[in-house]
């Protein structure tokens, strides 16, 4: 508010711009990092961009056992789930300074 009560509408239309610029910035950096993920010790890794998408799959000749293939897809899933949580870690570390305190009162996880 400015002295005498007035309510500063451009001041908060700036500040709207600014947060969405923040956002639009934070979501491209996102979408353009790669995530590397792992299990078994390193056995398995997986490298996948943050939004999800796959990009490379290693696999230790080790661990390939025929007779055994169950563990490998153990391995396989827990590889992926790691990338897939350090991609979630990623995203809350850039839109956190966006999520809280300084926003938008009144919008929900902006203020």
């Amino acid at each position: 508010m400015q002295p005498g009560g007035e309510f500063d509408m451009g001041a908060l239309l700036q500040q709207a711009q600014q947060m969405q610029q923040a956002v639009l910035e934070a979501q491209e950096q996102i979408a353009a990092a790669e995530v590397a993920g792992e299990a078994g010790g390193g056995l398995v890794r997986v490298t996948i961009k943050a939004t999800g998408e796959v990009l490379s799959l290693q696999i230790d000749p080790k661990v390939v056992d025929p007779e055994d293939v169950d563990t490998l897809q153990d391995l396989v899933v827990g590889a992926l789930n790691d990338a897939m949580s350090r991609a979630q870690q990623l995203a809350a570390e850039k839109f956190g300074p966006l999520a809280g305190g300084g926003g938008i009162p009144g919008l929900p996880g902006l203020g």
